[in-house]
């Protein structure tokens, strides 16, 4: 039996807010063998990525761990010396950060930072550091090592620069590996390989593995044991297949019931109702955490903290109502009424966009990245868009919105061609299109009010008086789930549900026909990603719009949408009613990209055939002019 790499007993870590001292992280407790992975699971703010800082002892100012010992290889982290614990980070403890981008320099290139990370853990001569660098980046599948190192971060998909990170983590052949979120957002084959490259990893080295997600289905399939965490405090702990598989608590059982599945019948999705508690009110709240959330709860569970027992084999839970979350049910799925099958709202004819990209000394080279595809979008008609990264999905909802001009082919909306885009058709696009941004971090202006974010396309349109424009953000605001005084909040002042809502509020302020949705879910909670898709099933039964989503999250696409479209470098290569593609597959590349999400059983095995793949999805040159 493997040794215990990592020990957590009792930590405790507090923050010394204005209020007083805050728990931030409580009863801490787990054993990591060698060569086992531990996943992390729950929403934001649940103190996962709290528990890798702390093991870096990189916590945040007026944060201190005030309880516990973290046994590491036998010596204690806590009591550590700063200066020791530096020098095993990057070398004995590594860890792959959640965004590749952010954590890469993006001014200097691959090999430089590759050359900088292995100068500081192993040392050697500039050729030997070099010749290992692009070893590492071999052994991580990536093809031409030699030349990625001359490349920048930006020069690379995000994937790409997820695989360098995990190569320069392993590159010491570490004995604990700590992956915050290392496949956010990122396509299900890219998600698939790089789950696959860290258990491969972790078997040839003996690594050690903490993992965290909020990806439950993923966690399943690769984490030998599972922590289930809720506002700072472990509330089930177990082996990964008998958590999902036999959930003791009710909050395991809401966050399953929040994913959409893959297979069966589609059902509703569960939603938990308000937010997690913020370390404002923590200190104040007796009793168990999840309490004022949970749909089992009684009296006795707002007094007292719940202790752990233990359930099933070996199965820790602490909840005293653990009887009975097995009822906890979805609410079942309510279909919207079918879509008008007579005039299409959308026609898309042969549409064609061709990039052209300077390579140096006078060449230049056309990139297709959009392929003579077709396709209609009717009345009251939601349609998904699926492919990896650079198969040109992100290309179409830019031309359909107005964004970029088509290089050949024809687009009519309502009716009307606008492939011309004169100063009328524009207008009819913008009144008719209006686009869902994938980020609203970035999507909404951080000093103007909610009120005046949301009526934008008011003010577009000449209308300036701000009572008009408070009033119908204030009636947009409680259409999609938001209190009408949050018109008078910033964007800061929001969660990340709460800003996508904003989004999607400004989208319909001129009452569009047709909403073009890009990556609207992705990174988010599954308990609001729950929130967002019911919310839009429930305003198309009320307004009756049409949507184009795009996605990588097949099992969000297969929910929400009607029809869907698999793209792959630039065309259209399969497309059908959803459950129909779906569940019989007839294109290589689709049936590549179902087999590379994680089944919905806990207790199924999951072979994702990546080997089989078409290639990648990116765009094609397709001539070059000297």
């Amino acid at each position: 039996m493997a040794m215990d790499m990592l020990i957590a007993k009792n930590i405790g870590v507090e923050a010394d807010l204005p209020g007083g001292v805050v728990p931030v992280i409580r009863e801490l407790d787990f054993s990591l063998p060698a060569g086992r992975i531990l996943g992390l699971v729950g929403e934001s703010g649940a103190g996962k990525s709290m528990i890798g800082r702390t093991i870096a002892k990189l916590l945040p100012s007026r944060f201190r761990i005030a309880s516990g010992e973290l046994m590491f290889d036998g010596q204690d982290l806590v009591r550590m010396p700063d200066p020791t614990l530096r020098a095993m980070l990057g070398r004995e403890i590594a860890f792959v950060p959640q965004e590749p981008l952010s954590g890469l320099n993006p001014v200097l290139t691959i090999g430089q930072q590759f050359d900088e990370h292995l100068k500081r853990i192993a040392g050697g001569s500039r050729r030997a550091r070099r010749d290992r660098a692009t070893a590492m980046l071999d052994e991580v599948h990536l093809s031409r090592p030699a030349e990625l190192l001359d490349k920048y971060p930006h020069q690379l998909s995000g994937g790409m620069c997820q695989r360098v990170l995990i190569a320069m983590a392993f590159a010491s052949r570490p004995k604990l590996l700590v992956a915050d979120e290392p496949t956010t957002a990122l396509d299900v084959t890219i998600q698939a390989r790089v789950v696959r490259l860290i258990a491969e990893m972790k078997e040839r080295d003996g690594t050690a593995v903490i993992f965290i997600t909020h990806d439950l289905q993923l966690a399943a399939q690769i984490c030998d044991d599972i922590m289930v965490l809720y506002a700072g405090r472990p509330v089930e702990y177990g082996p990964a297949r008998s958590v999902f598989a036999t959930p003791g608590h009710p909050y395991t059982r809401c966050l399953q019931l929040s994913n959409p599945a893959m297979s069966g019948p589609r059902r509703g999705l569960y939603t938990l109702p308000e937010r997690m508690p913020g370390l404002s009110v923590l200190k104040d709240l007796a009793g168990c955490s999840f309490a004022p959330r949970c749909p089992v709860a009684e009296d006795d569970c707002r007094t007292g903290l719940p202790a752990f027992r233990t359930v099933g084999d070996d199965q820790q839970v602490a909840c005293l109502q653990s009887a009975k979350t097995a009822a906890i049910a979805a609410p079942p799925f309510t279909a919207s009424e079918k879509p008008d099958l007579g005039t299409p709202v959308l026609q898309v004819k042969a549409l064609t966009k061709t990039f052209t990209v300077d390579q140096g000394f006078f060449r230049k080279s056309r990139v297709e990245a959009v392929k003579a595809i077709s396709f209609d979008l009717h009345e009251n008609e939601f349609v998904g868009i699926v492919g990896e990264s650079g198969s040109g999905k992100s290309t179409v909802a830019r031309m359909l919105s107005g964004l970029e001009p088509p290089t050949s082919g024809s687009l009519a909306i309502s009716g009307r061609d606008v492939t011309a885009a004169s100063p009328a058709d524009r207008n009819h696009q913008r009144h008719h299109v209006q686009m869902v941004f994938q980020d609203p971090q970035s999507a909404l202006n951080p000093r103007r009010r909610v009120g005046s974010i949301v009526t934008q396309a008011m003010e577009a349109a000449g209308d300036r008086d701000w009572q008009t424009r408070l009033s119908r953000a204030e009636a947009l605001l409680s259409e999609i789930g938001l209190p009408p005084e949050a018109a008078m909040r910033f964007p800061t002042q929001l969660s990340g549900g709460q800003k996508q809502r904003v989004n999607i509020a400004r989208a319909l302020c001129v009452a569009p026909t047709i909403l073009v949705a890009d990556e609207i879910v992705s990174g988010l909670d599954v308990s609001v990603q729950a929130q967002l898709l019911n919310l839009l099933l429930e305003l198309r039964r009320k307004r009756g719009f049409s949507m184009l989503l795009i996605s990588h999250d097949l099992s969000v696409v297969r929910y929400l949408c009607d029809r869907v479209l698999v793209m792959y470098q630039g065309e259209v290569v399969e497309s059908g009613i959803t459950s129909q593609v779906f569940d019989a597959p007839q294109h290589p590349y689709t049936r590549t990209l179902l087999a590379a999400v994680p089944p919905d059983d806990p207790t199924a095995t999951w072979h994702p055939d990546l080997d089989s793949a078409a290639g990648p999805a990116a765009p094609q040159l397709v001539a070059a002019d000297g």
